[in-house]
C-alpha cells in the first residue's frame, strides 16, 4: 500500500488543514469572509471581535480539522479510572481501540465475567458520556495462555513446538 493512499496522522491533519484554509492564512481568509462565511469586512469594535476563551478556540479548531472523535476517545481512555470507578480500573488495561471496538484486558476471568455482565451499562453510559468517540463496541479479554501471535498479522503453521527442550 503505498504513503498516499494510507497517510499518518501528521499527513492527514496537514491535508485537512490544507483543504479547510486553501493555502491561504486564517487572517486573510477572515477578512475576505471565507473564513466566517458572511463576507462583511472586519471592522475595529465591530460584531465578531469579542476575546474568546482559548478552550472555546481549540474546540472551534478541533471541529474544523475533525479531531473530535479522536480527541474524545483519548479522553475517554485517560478517564477510565475514573469512567469505570477507582475499585475497577485498577483489574483492567485497555488494549486499543480499533473500528469502533475498545479491547479491554482484565486480570482475572471473574473480572472479565462481570464486566461482560455490565457491558450494556458501560456502553450506554461511553455512548452518553462520548458521544463524539465512535465507541459501538467493548470487548473484556480474560487473561488465557501466553500466545506467540504478536500483532493482526500470522503465518500459516504449526506454528513452535520444541521449543524449550
Amino acid at each position: 500500500m503505498s504513503r498516499r493512499s494510507d497517510p499518518s496522522f501528521a499527513a492527514a491533519a496537514y491535508l485537512r488543514a490544507k483543504a479547510i484554509w486553501r493555502g491561504q492564512s486564517p487572517r486573510r481568509l477572515r477578512v475576505r469572509g471565507g473564513a466566517e462565511g458572511d463576507g462583511e469586512q472586519s471592522v475595529p469594535f465591530g460584531k465578531g471581535r469579542e476575546p474568546r476563551l482559548l478552550g472555546e478556540l481549540l474546540a472551534i479548531s478541533a471541529r474544523d480539522m475533525g479531531w473530535s472523535s479522536e480527541l474524545a476517545q483519548a479522553r475517554l481512555i485517560a478517564e477510565w479510572p475514573r469512567f469505570v470507578g477507582e475499585a475497577t480500573a485498577p483489574h483492567t488495561q485497555i488494549l486499543g481501540l480499533r473500528d469502533g471496538t475498545l479491547t479491554v484486558q482484565c486480570d482475572s476471568t471473574a473480572w472479565a465475567t462481570e464486566l461482560r455482565r455490565l457491558r450494556g451499562e458501560i456502553l450506554t453510559r461511553i455512548l452518553d458520556d462520548y458521544p463524539e468517540s465512535g465507541i459501538r463496541e467493548l470487548r473484556f479479554l480474560a487473561p488465557g495462555a501466553p500466545s506467540w501471535r504478536h500483532g493482526p498479522r500470522t503465518v500459516p503453521g504449526r506454528g513452535p513446538r520444541d521449543t524449550y527442550g
